[in-house]
């Protein structure tokens, strides 16, 4: 007895199940299914628009329809064919995914479920993007949503750390961040035509817009973590994000030197003055065991983290914790400057798992609503 045809539900039903690598949405609810012919002997033709012309994942694309129409009771072949939206469709495919016309910046909504962490730092040197970079890896390797925006212009270094290799790509006024590690980043390196030689001079006005440019035109869909590695210092950015992002929360980077730590604490109370919380301190750079007896090495002093934490703890009225120390280990800079995360090509490192101990105690509170202000007054009673 021949097998009998499948039918249009069920196909419909395994296409929704397919999402677009850049967007995150089932292609199915973007307007991306174009058609689909079901044979008699059970061979299955699916259409495909693709959102640009010169689009890199339509090989992943082609490759996850045939997967999921594969599955279905009935089909023998799959063949899929790739075509490209017209401006008319691009335009709203948009408008769905924005909920309007108009680009806003989804993470400053009183509603928004994602929780923004600003990692700061008062100087240089410190280690503070080899950090965000593995701090955000280790997240997404938990399961969360992550995005990494390199909020430190002048001197981004997340592609080379992330070991991103594509570029972003524009639809319609968006544009769609490249993954890298399971993390969605955006820097300000593939924006500068003469490359990373290209310096970026820059002052406060042009820093704000484009930073507000970064959270609002680009499509980070729903995110469990958004995660800024900011510059060093209290300059124009520190001041920007407070200002666009004013729920952020600052994780304060320092190393155990004393001279480090008192930079750290201006850096802290930056907080202060743009409103927002801080989550906490990282002391980077601790105590290393010899390699010979085994006992351990300060190569950099001890008590910065500790120091910055009691500092802001009284000029806030409230705990702020030293969520974690990280061990000094110059693997950590080798695998930073391969673009091959610490956290996953040796999670048995002794300052991968720091990290990944630091990444659980930040993503250990669920998502949710707490803290925020919900624009929403008592009703009154007659």
């Amino acid at each position: 007895m021949p097998n009998p045809i499948p039918s249009r539900e069920a196909i419909d039903a395994a296409l929704a199940t397919v999402e677009d690598p850049e967007i995150r949405r089932p292609i199915t609810e973007i307007g991306m299914v174009k058609g689909v012919d079901i044979a008699d002997d059970g061979t299955v033709e699916v259409g495909i628009y693709l959102t640009v012309a010169g689009c890199p994942l339509k090989t992943e694309i082609r490759t996850r329809v045939t997967d999921a129409v594969s599955t279905v009771a009935g089909v023998n072949a799959v063949t899929v064919s790739l075509d490209v939206m017209s401006d008319e469709q691009r335009g709203e495919m948009t408008k769905k995914l924005r909920g309007g016309p108009s680009a806003d910046i989804p993470f400053a909504k009183p509603n928004s479920l994602t929780k923004v962490l600003a990692i700061a730092s008062g100087k240089g040197g410190v280690g503070k993007s080899s950090l965000t970079v593995n701090l955000a890896v280790a997240l997404a390797a938990e399961g969360h949503k992550v995005g990494l925006l390199d909020a430190d212009i002048y001197g981004h270094s997340v592609p080379r750390m992330l070991g991103l290799t594509t570029p972003p790509t524009r639809v319609e006024g968006m544009i769609m961040p490249p993954q890298a590690h399971g993390v969605s980043a955006i820097s300000m390196l593939p924006f500068k035509p003469g490359g990373s030689a290209e310096p970026v001079a820059w002052r406060g006005p042009k820093l704000h817009r484009i930073l507000e440019q970064f959270l609002a035109d680009v499509w980070w869909g729903d995110l469990d973590f958004l995660l800024l590695d900011l510059p060093p210092g209290t300059g124009d950015v520190a001041m920007s994000i407070g200002q666009l992002l004013p729920s952020a929360q600052l994780v304060i980077v320092t190393t155990p030197q004393p001279a480090a730590a008192e930079v750290a604490v201006r850096a802290g109370t930056m907080a202060a003055l743009t409103h927002q919380r801080i989550a906490g301190i990282v002391e980077n750079m601790s105590s290393t065991p010899c390699p010979h007896c085994g006992e351990p090495i300060d190569l950099f002093g001890v008590g910065g983290g500790s120091m910055v934490a009691e500092s802001l703890s009284r000029q806030f009225g409230e705990q702020i914790p030293v969520l974690g120390r990280i061990p000094f280990d110059i693997r950590l800079r080798e695998t930073g400057d391969a673009g091959d995360p610490l956290v996953l090509s040796e999670p048995e490192n002794p300052a991968a798992q720091a990290i990944q101990e630091v990444a659980g105690a930040l993503g250990s509170r669920p998502r949710g609503l707490a803290g925020m202000s919900l624009s929403v007054s008592p009703a009154s009673r007659g």
